[in-house]
């Protein structure tokens, strides 16, 4: 009895891991033709260990298309095969204009249809956010990629229309990530709150100062990761200090002037 109760709870213990998804969020700073090789090698080592990885910042012009199809290519030489897309460039004004970036592992997850940049808002919304729908198992969920407007420019006035998403979107399984520019803790996030979602982290710096005081290295809380709770359950989460692998941090800022999110969703 007792060897049969044992090798249920193995079971039961397989069959959880087995469930569950690791997802990154990375606004890498200026990705494109200032990364150089070496670098990119660097980001697909931090990488090569999640399902799917979403990306902010890849600059409008062929080098950031082409990073990241460099990127999936280191990727692909750690030992699984990944695919990625990239977005079109969103409709700001040219120096505000960027690209988005998904890349994902398809032994994982199948990409559902075509992924687009919502056009609800784009008077409203300055880098308008980039959707992709993915099938884990039997299970859809979609990722809402966003790199909202500076802290200076007040990136609450465009994060709050993000409460309309869920009502335009109702059949769909919304998760909201990225750099919003902003701490969790702003009352611009509480109308998604009140319609269940939770953000990941909490009191979570993500972006990297320009020198360390007193080996604290960074400066705000901008990344993060929105969920419904009422869909998701998180059994894991954190943040990876890459910069700890460099001798200064203005080497590290060089991969960029934030650091990786990740969430792993049952």
């Amino acid at each position: 009895m007792m060897r049969i109760w044992f090798t249920f709870l193995l079971f039961f213990h397989v069959a959880i891991v087995c469930s569950q998804i690791k997802i990154c969020s990375w606004n890498i700073e200026n990705f494109g033709s200032s990364k150089s090789d070496s670098a990119i090698q660097f980001m697909a080592e931090v990488l090569k260990d999640f399902d799917v990885v979403a990306i902010q910042e890849v600059v409008v012009n062929g080098s950031g298309t082409k990073a990241v199809a460099q990127l999936a290519d280191n990727l692909n030489r750690k030992g699984a095969k990944w695919d990625y897309i990239v977005s079109e460039a969103t409709q700001g004004s040219a120096y505000k204009s960027e690209r988005y970036a998904f890349l994902w592992k398809p032994s994982k997850v199948t990409k559902l249809g075509e992924a687009w940049l919502d056009q609800n808002f784009v008077e409203e919304i300055q880098r308008e956010p980039f959707f992709c729908t993915f099938r884990y198992g039997k299970k859809e969920f979609t990722l809402v990629n966003f790199h909202a407007k500076t802290k200076k420019q007040q990136p609450e006035t465009e994060i709050k229309y993000f409460k309309f998403f869920p009502d335009l979107y109702p059949n769909l399984n919304l998760i909201f990530l990225g750099d919003f520019n902003c701490p969790q803790k702003h009352t611009v996030f509480n109308p998604l709150k009140k319609m269940g979602y939770e953000s990941v982290f909490q009191n979570q710096k993500t972006s990297l100062r320009q020198k360390c005081i007193n080996d604290d290295c960074l400066a705000s809380e901008y990344d993060n990761v929105f969920y419904n709770r009422n869909r998701f359950f998180i059994t894991h989460f954190g943040v990876i200090l890459f910069y700890e692998q460099f001798l200064s941090l203005n080497e590290s800022r060089e991969i960029s002037d934030h650091i990786p999110i990740w969430v792993q969703i049952n």
